[in-house]
């Protein structure tokens, strides 16, 4: 077994109840790499939702909340209040997320509050039996749009991005080493960082999304419908931009201004 999965898998709980071909793994696998980059192991927490993505930290031996659908944010958010000391790496989903939990997202990225968020995008509700989601491309046929979505889908980036956020990525499982350099990136940034994954569901997407049920094509699809971006470039029409579209190491941190406010009021946090 791979040693650095040793390090930080509850290797007694595995299998994971992930579907074989999701993308979740490759998430999971990413992100480790990431903190164990970063040598963080033991001042990182994770918290997460309620969704096939909320599941990828729960396997971690690390310290772990696993909190209540859509509520992610609002945890990560008193948690980081209470510990600003410690990194705070949320796991979320594209449903989770962009809907019962727009609200939180909306505020912690105009707050620019210091957590990363990774977002994995599948376009659909896995867990719950293959509805459609805020991200479903159009046209796409799914157990609530059965004669295929008619919704503009809400592009996540664009979102945080145009709220505040101070480092926003997108990356797909076909990019999972520039994918654990943006969630160490993320982590090491002060302030809110915000990363897209999109990820391979082929059990409840499949067909109805992408047109194919096999994971390998799926992702290959990702490398032939997706460009990099740099500052600058003109859009490629009909593909998805991924990259590192803000990085901006200027903007004024949440807790940042919290003790600034503290330090006004000679409030001294014990």
């Amino acid at each position: 077994m791979n040693k650095l999965y040793e390090k930080y898998i509850k290797t007694d709980s595995l299998p994971t109840l992930f579907c074989p071909g999701c993308g979740n793994g490759i998430i999971q696998f990413a992100a480790i790499n990431a903190i164990d980059k970063l040598g963080i192991k033991d001042d990182i927490a994770c918290v997460s939702g309620i969704g096939c993505s909320s599941w990828i930290p729960c396997y971690y031996k690390l310290d772990v909340m696993h909190t209540m659908h859509g509520r992610a944010l609002a945890f990560a958010e008193g948690l980081k209040l209470a510990r600003p000391d410690k990194k705070i790496l949320v796991f979320t989903g594209d449903g989770d997320c962009l809907a019962i939990g727009g609200n939180h997202l909306m505020h912690a990225a105009a707050r620019n509050i210091d957590l990363t968020v990774v977002m994995a995008n599948n376009y659909i509700y896995g867990m719950t039996g293959g509805q459609k989601s805020p991200s479903t491309p159009k046209g796409s046929v799914t157990k609530t749009s059965p004669f295929g979505s008619i919704d503009e889908p809400i592009d996540g980036c664009r979102l945080v991005m145009a709220l505040g956020a101070s480092y926003v990525a997108r990356w797909t499982t076909a990019h999972p080493v520039q994918l654990a350099g943006s969630i160490a990136e993320g982590i090491e940034h002060r302030g809110f960082s915000f990363i897209e994954v999109q990820t391979q569901c082929p059990v409840q997407a499949g067909k109805g999304v992408y047109g194919e049920k096999d994971p390998a094509a799926i992702m290959q699809k990702y490398k032939e419908r997706t460009y990099l971006y740099r500052e600058g470039s003109e859009p490629v029409e009909g593909k998805i931009p991924v990259g590192v579209f803000r990085h901006d190491k200027n903007a004024l941190e949440y807790i940042e201004r919290v003790e600034a406010k503290l330090k006004e009021q000679g409030i001294e946090r014990g």
